[in-house]
């Protein structure tokens, strides 16, 4: 009795199981939970995929694979992410950033220790282990530089003409490879409206300057004018009865040669009923000339630098005035046409520089008609007694080494054409737009100087070492510049500007692009 008694009152103290129902998260609004488990609160996620193959957990050397094959062979398709980046919230002022990057040395000193590693080889100088290394990471560098197109220079952040203010709209967007490919055939030839000013007969003495027998070129104080188109009184005459499009032949050039422009530049165009202004804005270097703006490696934009873009065009552009107006027979009667120059205002400013305006209209169908002013630099006496027109420009040498590599003291009289195909290299904008001023004009050729500095390091002296002259059609199939793809540029901007309201608008090349 007493066991039987204990079995009951163990039964009657035994729990029966019972059924813990789960928690279930309703989402009224959609489907899956709510809210984020408590145990996964404030865990950072790291995207995955399940082709991921599991390797390292991690990897303090960064170089362990020395095959190339194998560096992202443990890497997530999602990539490395940055979820467990570390940011430095504190006051970060007294920490200085230590650049140990190497410096990349130019091209002509590259390769400069070659010979005195070839002379250790052989007396001990290096052990068989560094050969080897230097064998592979020659052979990586050479892999590397196909990849990276010929070695080319990365391309440099450079600053736009015109700061873009942020309540601007852009209205469209022409990109090159697309402007590339515009053609407006068969466009008539030029009428002339006006012509204006004087012009000195070329001195045909500097056809026979060489590097043997160079010339220095002279400072000529003479006043040369960059007058804008709205400011231009012949065009403002012009505009009520002439035309529909109204512009000079440098702007013209700059839209009409864009698409080999490398530096940002920038053009007003304003917008008066059915008529179209394209100007430059005031005090800016839109007629300053560029040097080495399409070269593989232009020159380092450090302001302080004799060789700096701005230093180098201001060099430039000195060069040009002065080339110019030495090459003639100065004191000479001048060759003048009907009209006086438009832009002299008193005899007293100083004495003007030959220079001469034609004021010319194009007929681009669809009713489009462009008046624009062009210049002539000076006027040559053929032995028939006829007279040809020129259009003169220099072309001027700084440090042959940071520019291509050929010196022109050494190559001009036995190798001209090598000179000038480096020359289309580094300057292929700028012979361009000098080419499409001279066919606009319509000169009968076009005469480049070839100067270069006295020394390297000094930018005030220079020389002549020879003269070259094209007639500017020829001119323009050497250097595969295609009027017909100029025209259509043009004309495709016209029509754009054409479709907008009244007002002003900025057309600006951009200088990353």
């Amino acid at each position: 009795m007493p066991a039987i008694m204990e079995d009951q009152d163990r039964e009657e103290h035994l729990e029966l199981p019972r059924f813990q129902t789960p928690v279930i998260q309703d989402n009224p609004h959609g489907w899956g939970p709510c809210d984020m488990p408590d145990q996964f609160k404030d865990m950072p996620y790291q995207p995955f995929s399940k082709g991921d193959r599991l390797g390292k957990i991690s990897d303090w050397t960064g170089a362990t694979f020395q095959d190339k094959k194998y560096t992202s062979k443990y890497q997530s398709q999602f990539g490395a992410g940055s979820q467990y980046a570390y940011y430095h919230e504190e006051d970060e002022s007294s920490f200085h950033l230590v650049d140990t990057t190497r410096v990349q040395k130019p091209p002509y000193q590259r390769g400069r220790f070659r010979q005195n590693q070839r002379n250790l080889r052989g007396r001990g100088g290096q052990r068989a282990g560094d050969r080897k290394n230097q064998v592979n990471a020659k052979k990586y560098g050479k892999q590397q530089g196909l990849r990276n197109q010929k070695n080319q220079a990365p391309i440099k952040n450079r600053d736009a003409s015109v700061t873009v203010r942020p309540d601007w709209v852009t209205i469209e967007e022409m990109d090159f490879p697309r402007l590339s490919k515009l053609s407006l055939p068969n466009v008539k030839e030029a009428e002339d409206i006006v012509c204006c000013g004087s012009l000195e007969y070329y001195d045909k003495m500097y056809d026979r300057v060489n590097v043997k027998n160079e010339k220095p070129l002279q400072r000529i104080d003479r006043i040369f004018h960059t007058v804008t188109t709205t400011d231009d009184p012949i065009i403002r005459k012009l505009s009520k009865n002439e035309g529909n499009v109204y512009a000079t032949d440098a702007i013209l050039a700059t839209l009409m040669c864009c698409t080999r422009s490398n530096y940002s530049w920038d053009i007003v165009i304003e917008k008066i009923g059915d008529k179209l202004f394209f100007d430059k804005r005031d005090n800016t270097e839109f007629d300053l000339l560029t040097v080495n703006e399409t070269s593989v490696e232009p020159p380092c934009d450090d302001s302080t630098s004799l060789n700096s873009p701005r230093n180098l065009a201001l060099e430039a552009t000195f060069i040009n005035h002065n080339f110019s107006q030495q090459v003639l027979k100065t004191g000479e009667a001048r060759f003048k046409f009907d009209e006086s120059n438009p832009f002299i205002t008193s005899p007293e400013e100083g004495e003007e520089a030959s220079v001469a305006y034609r004021y010319r209209k194009w007929d681009l169908d669809n009713g489009v008609v462009l008046v624009a002013r062009c210049e002539h630099d000076a006027v040559l006496n053929t032995p028939s007694g006829d007279l040809q027109f020129l259009t003169i420009k220099a072309l001027n040498e700084w440090d042959s080494k940071l520019s291509g590599g050929v010196e022109w003291r050494q190559k001009l009289d036995i190798q001209r054409g090598a000179v000038l195909a480096n020359e289309l290299r580094n300057n292929a904008c700028k012979l361009a737009k000098w080419t499409v001023q001279a066919i606009l004009a319509g000169s009968d050729h076009i005469k480049f100087g070839y100067v270069s500095r006295v020394h390297v390091r000094d930018s005030s002296k220079h020389v002549i070492l020879g003269t070259q002259q094209y007639k500017p059609a020829e001119f323009a199939t050497q250097i595969k510049l295609n009027m017909d793809n100029a025209w259509g540029i043009l004309r495709c901007i016209i029509d754009i500007c054409m479709k907008q309201r009244d007002g002003k608008y900025l057309i600006m090349k951009d200088p990353n692009k």
